[in-house]
Formats: structure tokens, sequence, C-alpha cells
């Protein structure tokens, strides 16, 4: 017999991957925000010199830190939620959860920011958007990009999660541990 995962798994264990991978290197922009943060008010404050690009930097990189990461959070469970009884629930019923959620609320809200920001976005790449400030930096259209990314991400982790899901419901995949507090 073969350890080999079927293809439905191997996809989810790829999305993991994926998503694990972007989502740490996005979590790496937060020691970014710090020290620019930090260099930024020293020069504004200290010296009187203001740094707009390297402060729209920060922005940009706040933005990604948390829409790029995104995915990661809810891969790992980590989310913010109310879960009075989910706890107690079995791995089957958390799956049967999980599903529902996914497909109820993460895919349908996922469409909508999907196509209400697409002319947003896409009007910001046809005109190579700018900072309006002066010495600001020239790349507002990738940080808008970055509404697009949450997008995706958030969409292939849903897929994953109810590829495992299914397969837990089926029966096909070890209850996982239960954890407490």
């Amino acid at each position: 017999m073969s350890d080999k995962s079927p293809l439905p798994l191997s996809i989810a264990h790829f999305i993991d991957a994926l998503n694990t991978r972007f989502g740490q290197a996005c979590a790496w922009l937060t020691l970014f925000l710090v020290l620019g943060t930090a260099l930024v008010v020293v020069l504004r404050y200290g010296f009187g010199i203001g740094a707009t690009a390297l402060q729209e930097a920060v922005l940009y990189a706040h933005a990604l830190v948390f829409m790029g990461a995104a995915a990661w959070t809810l891969q790992r469970n980590a989310h913010v939620r109310v879960d009075i009884f989910y706890q107690k629930f079995s791995g089957r019923r958390q799956a049967l959860v999980d599903s529902l959620g996914t497909l109820l609320f993460l895919l349908p809200l996922c469409l909508f920011l999907g196509w209400s920001s697409w002319d947003y976005v896409g009007n910001s790449w046809a005109t190579f958007e700018g900072s309006s400030e002066s010495g600001g930096l020239k790349f507002v259209y990738l940080q808008k990009s970055i509404i697009l990314v949450l997008v995706i991400s958030l969409v292939l982790q849903g897929i994953s999660d109810l590829i495992k899901s299914a397969y837990m419901l089926a029966g096909r995949l070890p209850e996982p541990e239960v954890k407490h507090g």
C-alpha cells in the first residue's frame, strides 16, 4: 500500500504550504513596520525631516501583513471566533461547521470583495497610479492589488479546508487531537 495522499488531499496540502510560506513572509514585515515607523518618528521629530516614501512603504507593509497573512491565519484556525460549543465538538462535527462557514460566509464574502474591487484595482493599474504626496511612492496600484491577493489566498484556503473537511466527514482522515484552553 502506498503512503501517497489522494490527489485532492495533495492539492489541499500544496495550498496549505503556499499560504503558510506566504503568511510567514508577510509576518516578517512586522519587523519592518516597527523599524520603519521608529525611523519616520526619529527623522520627523528629531531632525525635522519628512520621509513620505518611507511612511508610505510602512503603510504598504501594514496592508500586506494583515491581508497577505489572512489565509495563513484561517488555515491555523487562529482567527477571532466565539466558540462556546465548537471546541467541544468531535472532529467530524467541527468539519461540518467549518464547511458550512466556508460555503455560506467565506466564499460569498470573497466573491463580493473580488467583484467589487476588480474595477478599483484595474483602474489603478490602467493609470499606474502613484502617490498624490510629493516624494511618495509611485506604486499605489501594487498596494491596491493586495485586496485581490487577499481574495485569491482566502478562496484557495477555503478550497483546501473544504477538501480536508470532506475527507474528515467521509471518515478518511483521523480525528484531530482535541485542544482545550
